[in-house]
């Protein structure tokens, strides 16, 4: 009886501990305290949009496992050797990169890619049925209302600077007087249409005279670009530029569609607030 008794108490112990941990159940689904405060340190936003953001992750989940969908090992691996490829890296120098920039190992990696993955074949899923294609006239109208924004550079001027010493990279960057021995730099001009879309984004985000956050240089050391000058392209006209206004078309329209579709979820499944963090 005495024995009963512990246990019984101890159970009740551990089911105390985990509903004290609970800040908010989803459809039956819990989010802890831990993880919001995770969510608000790592998106360093407020705790009204941290529940939003986790919220919104796990009526993801509770749909993905509505509509079977799974991503295996083989998808995974080929993700991650076409974005090696895409930074002229081998799979295991793309692995390297991640953990001496992101501190993300390979086994973490391959789990961030598996949930990446899923999330677009959910979103290819709900959005499919939903698209319309758009017309000519859409088309056309979105050029002449975007036309400055549509343009994109032809080429970046750039002084690359490259060592093995992460902190002394951080030092120029701080003080661009700073010269070392250990840090090595040319400048190039490197075209648009044939650098990397995530370096493309990365210089396009870097203001004129500034330098851009370190990366990875895939030899095992580090690199930053200063950016000296942006040089324009001319506005390649509206037929060539067709497709491409099309995709965005498409793209805004599949956000439109994915925000109402999580909205009207939200709306209707059933969401306790248990408690939040102080």
């Amino acid at each position: 009886m005495y024995k009963i008794l512990l246990s019984l108490i101890f159970v009740a112990s551990v089911n105390a501990e985990i509903v004290g941990g609970v800040a908010i159940v989803v459809k039956g689904e819990a989010i802890t305290l831990y993880e919001l405060k995770e969510e608000m340190n790592k998106s360093n936003v407020d705790i009204e949009n941290a529940s939003n953001i986790l919220i919104r992750k796990k009526l993801e989940e509770i749909e993905m496992k509505k509509r079977n969908i799974n991503v295996d090992s083989s998808e995974v691996y080929e993700e991650i050797k076409k974005s090696a490829a895409r930074n002229n890296m081998s799979v295991n120098a793309f692995y390297a990169a991640e953990l001496n920039s992101n501190g993300i190992n390979s086994t973490q990696l391959k789990k961030k890619i598996k949930n990446n993955l899923e999330r677009k074949k959910l979103y290819s899923s709900i959005s499919y049925s939903h698209l319309e294609e758009p017309t000519d006239s859409e088309i056309e109208e979105y050029y002449n209302l975007h036309k400055n924004d549509l343009v994109q550079p032809s080429s970046f001027s750039v002084v690359i600077y490259q060592t093995n010493n992460k902190e002394i990279l951080s030092q120029k960057i701080q003080n661009p007087m700073f010269n070392s021995s250990q840090i090595s730099y040319n400048e190039q001009t490197l075209p648009y249409d044939r650098i990397s879309p995530e370096l493309a984004n990365l210089l396009k985000r870097t203001p004129i005279n500034n330098f851009t956050p370190i990366v990875p240089n895939g030899k095992g050391g580090y690199m930053t670009f200063y950016l000296k000058k942006i040089v324009s392209a001319q506005d390649s006209g509206f037929e060539n530029m067709k497709n491409q206004i099309k995709n965005l078309i498409t793209s805004e329209k599949r956000e439109q569609v994915l925000s109402d579709y999580f909205a009207r979820l939200r709306v209707n499944a059933e969401i306790n607030v248990i408690r939040v963090p102080n």
